[in-house]
């Protein structure tokens, strides 16, 4: 997968197997990536999580013939 865009969201599948949807919201000045949970608002960054996830893909895209 390429990098994340900036404000796009996509579907995220927790090491639980559980999907969510998070808003990227990219690096700070520091060089932490930071996400927004679209069910809570809340943003957090990559670093303050405790649990394994990836980036199934981006939510707000229409699927195309290839992606199925």
């Amino acid at each position: 997968m390429t990098e994340p865009i900036r404000n796009a969201l996509y579907l995220i599948e927790l090491c639980s197997g559980e999907q969510q949807h998070w808003r990227y919201r990219g690096p700070d000045a520091r060089g932490d990536i930071w996400w927004q949970d679209s069910a809570s608002g809340r943003e957090f960054s990559e670093t303050s999580l405790m649990y394994a996830w990836k980036i199934i893909g981006r939510a707000d895209e229409a699927p195309t013939e290839s992606q199925g």
